[in-house]
């Protein structure tokens, strides 16, 4: 199945922005300085400072603050922190200044502040250091998988919406239709920012957890989002967001936050990358609890900030925590992320858990821009009940199952049921939305927006495109065009038709893809769980072994090559195909296709016959395969026709199996071949991730070299995670080969420890591949006269493809990404098989990134 592109993955995200972003605030009040000890002169972190009767910010680990606002009324600013005098500050109202601020102790303070001093903190001997490591040690009997059974009522809201008012777009006139969306304001739930909502989404589901054997069963008792209409891919833009907003548990090593890893304040390695301090000590319902800070040793680091609140009656658990990132951090776009959880004393027992968890992120193009989008996800949770099974019957059958009860979506069901009533503000952002999406003004901007985005134009239950391929130019065709499209649920819930038309101007051929598929089960090919059948007639040009999943040949900027690629395939194919998925992310496909391949450019058939060669036109293959894919636990960015996977922890196993036919259907070879690969990303905490591909294949039979496998090879200036990126193309094949390939994302993990490069948010990339392979003497032409020889080049006849040795080929390659926030630039070196003609041995690759 083709991937689309990341765009078009992100594409409803993005859409907000393009649509209805703004740049512009009223005049801001805006302080930043230092807060010092007055004698010491030390710097101090975590004083709380904010206008009074405002807003608010914590100082940074260098005493350094930054806040601002854009109510006139502020005129005054506090800084509060324990053991020290409460300072209010006058400040100009809409100006930028700054306040550096000397803090006075006070001589009633009953318990020991340990203050931050740079260059002196250790772990040695510190009580607040001891205090994490009991926290850490308890951690296993304070998580909820510590019980055999729980069971607990959730609710969920996600909502989006436009930071600051956009008085700009209020007065432009394209926006003048949409000002009931832009004045429906709300200024209350951070103050000095006018939020506009523009997404709302809420589930209410009962979970149960069962330890032994281990199930995680959620009955989706209602659903509710907002409904922007067909042009709009509501359902892309809901997995985005589960993505980003994932659940947050603090007593992992390791929390996933807007896609990246952080390591949590009580990892067992946290002593080793954060800083923690003994602040103040409280009472709440007879337990005493110690207030701890804590804060990253290297502040660009993917690390928190904050406070939390342990329990000293001899469970160590957290009873309360605040989380924020450093302005520092190496990430991207988020220009503000607070996570805050509350939790609650099981009477039972005595140990706490979770009871209400909020995330806040603000995400902004521009870093000092004043506007952005600020996304807000709140979990709640009821009726909480430990070591109490339920029936059997509840966990058996999938983990997810939606229950749909007549009357569950009305409104006075969410009136009843939701655990915190919506604002004046947000219940209007259903019936606005609603409005907005019938205006035909909307609809034309949408469009227009898509097309831009993913490259197709929607009509009615067909879309045009895709813009990415309309024009492209290659060796064997010169200048390319193409045009297609293909249709949507919108045109029939079991039908799906697709097409293109294409015309190289200098082979002077036509090309063309037509397909129909019939959905078994009423969802979009494209949508969990597939269950359809497809049939496709294709005639197409091709480069030896390069899948179009790899690298689609029609695509404009793969058009740039480098050395020669005058070796082609014309293919004339017939597909059918049947597809299922179900169960545990398990997935079979059967395929029977018949494929003519016939030499162009360079390339040519020809074998040795007694005195002479024999030069054959085309090679025709009739063959079954049957796929099997196995992937724990997979999730996927989901649209409305397409869907991409998202990577997890757990590995994904791909088992395929073909075998060829003699003489059915005009199939000119018998054989059979084996190809298994298992595919991992490998979590390595603060050094990032590795992305491990561990692949193997066996061809059973005699072959021509067009029917080996030809290792996928890379000619093109962009850097490709799956293929040899200074191997030639057709350059090596094999009839039996494993291969391992490793790339190495380690997210800024050395060059944040770098003074003058840290502040870049660069981020480190390698990767190394090596493959081993080899050819019986049954396939090996130079041992056996009934197979074709292997193309060679020039009129000395320099051969072009090798079989590999005893010696494996291998490349690596080390490189900097994030450049610009999108830009990955490696140095690739190849290691092995440096004699061969017209190859390079070192290159330069780039590669389009867009991650936060």
């Amino acid at each position: 199945m083709k991937i689309e592109n990341w765009w078009i993955k992100r594409r409803g995200l993005f859409l907000f922005i393009l649509l209805i972003c703004t740049i512009t605030i009223s005049a801001q009040t805006s302080v930043k300085g230092f807060v010092k000890d007055a004698v010491t002169q030390e710097p101090l972190a975590f004083v709380s400072i904010y206008f009074q009767g405002g807003n608010g910010v914590t100082s940074n680990d260098d005493g350094s603050y930054s806040i601002q606002s854009n109510n006139s009324k502020y005129t005054t600013l506090v800084f509060s922190y324990t053991g020290y005098k409460k300072t209010l500050k006058k400040i100009i109202s809409g100006k930028e200044q700054i306040v550096n601020i000397d803090f006075e102790t006070t001589n009633s303070l009953s318990t020991v502040v340990i203050k931050t001093k740079r260059g002196k903190y250790r772990n040695k001997d510190n009580p607040a250091v001891e205090l994490i490591d009991k926290v850490i040690a308890n951690k296993e009997k304070n998580k909820i998988t510590a019980y055999d059974f729980v069971q607990y009522q959730q609710y969920e809201k996600l909502e989006l919406s436009l930071t600051n008012k956009p008085e700009k777009i209020m007065s432009n006139r394209l926006f003048k239709n949409y000002k009931f969306i832009l004045e429906n304001v709300d200024t209350t739930t951070l103050e000095g920012k006018a939020l506009v909502p523009v997404y709302l989404e809420e589930k209410l589901s009962q979970n149960y957890y069962r330890k032994n054997p281990l199930k995680n069963k959620s009955f989706i008792q209602a659903e509710k989002k907002v409904n922007y209409g067909d042009l709009l891919d509501e359902n892309g833009i809901t997995s985005y967001l589960k993505r980003l907003y994932a659940d947050i548990n603090i007593y992992d090593n390791n929390i996933v936050v807007l896609t990246s890893q952080f390591l949590s304040p009580i990892a067992d390695m946290a002593p080793t990358f954060y800083r923690f301090y003994i602040t103040d000590t409280v009472e709440n319902e007879g337990i005493k609890l110690i207030r701890l800070n804590f804060m990253p040793r290297n502040t660009t680091d993917l690390l928190f900030k904050g406070v939390m609140y342990v329990t000293l009656d001899g469970n160590y658990g957290v009873q309360k925590i605040n989380l924020s990132i450093s302005k520092k951090a190496n990430l991207n776009w988020a220009r503000e992320l607070k996570i805050n959880q509350d939790f609650e004393k099981n009477p039972a027992d005595g140990r706490y858990h979770v009871i209400k968890s909020t995330m806040i992120a603000e995400f902004s193009l521009r870093q000092n821009s004043s506007s952005g989008i600020l996304g807000e996800r709140t979990v709640s949770f009821k009726n909480f009940t430990a070591n109490k099974p339920a029936a059997d019957s509840i966990y058996s059958g999938s983990d997810e199952v939606r229950l749909n009860m007549p009357g569950n979506n009305t409104d006075s069901f969410w009136m009843a049921n939701r655990h915190q009533q919506l604002s004046n503000v947000e219940a209007k952002v259903y019936a606005n939305i609603d409005s907005l999406k019938n205006m035909k003004s909307f609809k034309n901007t949408l469009k227009i927006a898509t097309l831009l985005f993913s490259g197709y134009i929607k009509f009615g239950g067909f879309q045009l495109g895709n813009t990415n391929t309309f024009y492209s130019f290659n060796s064997l065709e010169g200048f390319r065009v193409k045009i297609g499209g293909r249709t949507t649920p919108d045109f029939s819930k079991h039908i799906y038709l697709e097409g293109y038309g294409g015309y190289g101007f200098k082979d002077e051929k036509y090309k063309y893809l037509l397909a129909g598929a019939y959905s078994f089960n009423g969802k979009s090919i494209y949508t969990y769980p597939l269950n359809y059948i497809k049939f496709t007639r294709q005639y197409e040009t091709a480069l030896p072994g390069q899948e179009l999943v790899f690298a689609a040949e029609d695509n404009f900027l793969l058009s740039f090559k480098r050395g020669k690629t005058g070796k082609w395939f014309y293919q004339d194919s017939y597909k059918l195909e049947y597809v299922h998925e179900f169960g545990k992310n398990f997935t079979y496909k059967f395929r029977y296709s018949n494929l003519k391949q016939t030499p162009a450019g360079s390339l040519v058939f020809e074998k040795n016959l007694p005195g002479r060669l024999d030069t054959i036109p085309d090679i025709t293959t009739s063959e079954i395969s049957a796929e099997l894919r196995w992937a724990p636990h997979e999730q996927f960015y989901q649209g409305n026709n397409f869907r991409a996977p998202i990577r997890n922890k757990f590995p994904i196993f791909t088992l395929l199996i073909q075998n060829g036919f003699k003489g059915f259907l005009h199939g000119q070879y018998k054989y059979q071949q084996l190809t298994l690969a298992i595919a991992k990303r490998c979590y390595l905490s603060q050094l990032g991730y590795a992305d491990v591909t561990l692949e193997a294949g066996h061809i059973f039979g005699q072959v021509p070299f067009p029917l080996l496998d030809i290792h996928r090879a890379n000619q093109s200036y962009a850097y490709q995670v799956n293929a040899y990126n200074l191997m030639n193309f057709m350059e090596f094949v094999s009839d039996h080969y494993a291969a391992v390939n490793t790339d190495f994302y380690f997210n800024g993990f050395f060059f944040n420890k770098i003074p003058l490069l840290k502040k870049l948010k660069l981020r480190e990339v390698a990767s190394f591949k090596i493959l081993y392979g080899g050819i019986r003497d049954e396939n090996n032409p130079s041992k056996n006269t009934g197979v074709y020889n292997f193309p060679k080049a020039g009129l000395l006849g320099v051969p072009t493809t090798y079989s590999l040795s005893k010696i494996p080929y291998m490349e690596a390659s080390v490189g900097i990404a994030n450049i610009f926030k999108i830009l990955r630039v490696d140095v690739v070196k190849r290691l092995t098989y440096l004699d061969h003609p017209d190859i390079s041995t070192w290159g330069i690759r780039t590669r389009v990134r867009v991650d936060f």
